[in-house]
């Protein structure tokens, strides 16, 4: 009799309830806010800079790929990034949008653990890239006589694909541990607008501290070490530009470098807040006001940086419109 009195009141338990709740686990993002003038504004003011991403980026890769004075090396890594923007924001922002106005659509755990496998393999690549850009830059400045030689155009795929298939292998390996953790209930609240790491894991119920280390390996790995080798390769680059003995060829130099830093200190910035500092020092809020940054305005300054600052960029794409109203011309 003690014993059935035991398993009753287990089983009338509130705790144990909420653990055997029957069906597949899913997941809602968190609304920014329930007023609806407030969500409307946010949904417009996302969905135009969405569209400034796709059309600047895409613009780019159109400049680099009609224009043969731009198929170089440099502006080859640069249209690469351009897509990774363009491939880095459509896995997020389309859903965010959809659940903007705070309908909570539940996303199941496989469709969780693909947005942030795609999210983070493209964030990852991302920062390799960079630092290729940076060692592309190393080369033509500081040994311009092995530029050709250096940087060929398999040379150029083979950094592409190495950048591609690094982030892919550790962002896998990343996303099966975190996803074989325990979800307690059946529909978790995520307090972000993504299936990001960090806000997983503080969903979990299991012990998360392998998780977290393994976690902060991989920023190690993705953030620390390119920015690294991008400091390293700019020491050297900022030692030969001082060298130069043309006011105009420094001016040159620097104009080329400073965009690619500009994007680098924005990225690894924002993405080191997020991924390498221990959970208790920031708060939920401030990582999904974090994420906004590296989401929308680093894609959307990468076209507007490169553009505004770049003479042959600006040069391609207004040829291309002179040509395109030329054309229209009856």
């Amino acid at each position: 009799m003690e014993s059935d009195s035991l398993e009753n009141d287990e089983m009338s338990s509130p705790n144990t309830f909420y653990l055997n709740q029957s069906g597949p686990t899913e997941f809602v993002f968190r609304v920014f806010t329930t007023c609806p003038k407030t969500q409307a504004l946010l949904f417009f003011f996302f969905l135009l800079l969405y569209i400034m991403i796709l059309c600047g980026n895409t613009a780019i890769i159109w400049a680099v790929y009609t224009h043969t004075s731009l198929h170089t090396p440099m502006y080859f890594f640069l249209s690469s990034l351009s897509f990774l923007e363009i491939c880095y924001t459509t896995t997020v922002v389309p859903l965010m949008l959809s659940n903007i106005f705070g309908a909570q659509r539940p996303i199941p755990l496989a469709g969780c653990a693909a947005q942030m496998f795609l999210f983070c393999t493209l964030g990852g690549t991302d920062c390799f890239l960079l630092a290729v850009m940076a060692y592309d830059r190393y080369v033509a400045i500081c040994h311009p006589l092995h530029y050709t030689l250096t940087m060929t155009q398999k040379r150029c795929i083979q950094l592409m694909v190495a950048s591609l298939s690094l982030a892919f292998y550790l962002d896998l390996q990343l996303t099966a541990l975190i996803f074989t953790l325990p979800f307690c209930g059946h529909r978790l609240e995520i307090n972000h607008f993504l299936c990001d790491a960090p806000p997983i894991l503080r969903l979990a119920c299991g012990d998360t501290r392998v998780h977290q280390a393994v976690l902060f390996v991989v920023g190690i790995l993705v953030l620390t070490l390119p920015f690294l080798l991008i400091s390293i390769s700019y020491i050297f680059i900022a030692n030969t530009i001082l060298r130069i003995r043309s006011a105009e060829g420094r001016r040159r130099a620097f104009s080329t470098c400073s965009s690619h830093l500009s994007v680098v200190l924005l990225q690894y910035g924002c993405c080191t807040l997020v991924y390498m500092c221990p959970q208790s020092s920031t708060s939920e809020d401030e990582d999904r006001q974090l994420a906004l940054v590296y989401t929308f305005v680093t894609p959307l300054l990468n076209p507007l940086i490169y553009t505004l600052r770049n003479k042959d960029v600006k040069d391609a794409l207004k040829k291309s419109m002179g040509c395109k109203a030329a054309s229209e011309t009856p």
